[in-house]
């Protein structure tokens, strides 16, 4: 159960940062806020916790605690790319390519995209960054058929103008699934958070304008991040 030191400490803290006390947008070090406050440093990340979980601040591995910025509002429904999504909300998107090969399709990606397992598939693994911080994961998973000669392209780009400019494929559906869980090893390091930190995966499997399975996104992102907004 949350100590009420820890609680009080939690209001005191938001009163500060509502106050514009941490300009900067990055809080002290621990140590410092737990001796400002005459506590321990395990009452002091409960205090802390309860802030992050509010989506009041975040945490960074090894770099410390910081002043969490808006969320970014995911509207699914929406056939928007990324940086076009936080272009229209006042943010600054990037995108950097981490690795781009043919490799064999596991199992699961295989009947996503109606393949066979071990059939060859395009995977693109990038990480997304809105105003300098690194928010989203994403492993692309693609039907070679469809995209010849993606991989010599600039993947730094939207695929989404890529499909349309170069080959004329546009989306034309999708399904999505979204599950909360812990971000894996593969994506943890990359958004600056330990090992299994909470996170959302968001699955999307995408057809084309003729309905054709023509690529798969599994999308890893920080939990506090995100606002996923439909209207139905």
């Amino acid at each position: 159960m949350l100590s009420k030191t820890a609680d009080v400490i939690a209001a005191g803290l938001r009163e500060r940062i509502e106050n514009g006390e941490f300009a900067s947008g990055r809080l002290p070090a621990e140590r410092s806020l737990s001796e400002h406050y005459s506590t321990t440093r395990i009452t002091l990340r409960e205090a802390l916790g309860l802030l992050e979980a509010q989506g009041i601040i975040y945490r960074e591995l090894r770099r410390g605690w910081f002043l969490a910025p808006p969320r970014l509002v995911y509207n699914p429904s929406h056939h928007s790319h990324f940086h076009a999504m936080a272009a229209e909300q006042g943010r600054i998107a990037s995108t950097e390519v981490l690795e781009a090969r043919e490799v064999p399709a596991q199992l699961a990606i295989a009947r996503h995209l109606q393949l066979l397992e071990g059939d060859r598939v395009y995977r693109i693994r990038r990480l997304r960054r809105i105003d300098g911080r690194a928010v989203l994961y994403v492993e692309h998973y693609l039907n070679p058929a469809f995209f010849p000669g993606l991989l010599d392209e600039d993947l730094t780009r939207s695929l989404t103008d890529l499909y349309d400019q170069r080959y004329g494929i546009r989306y034309g559906g999708a399904r999505f699934t979204m599950l909360p869980g812990p971000l894996p090893v593969r994506a943890a390091p990359a958004l600056n958070v330990a090992s299994g930190t909470p996170g959302l995966l968001i699955t999307r499997i995408n057809r084309d304008q003729l309905k054709r399975v023509i690529d798969c996104d599994c999308e890893f992102w920080r939990y506090d991040a995100l606002c996923v907004d439909v209207e139905v």
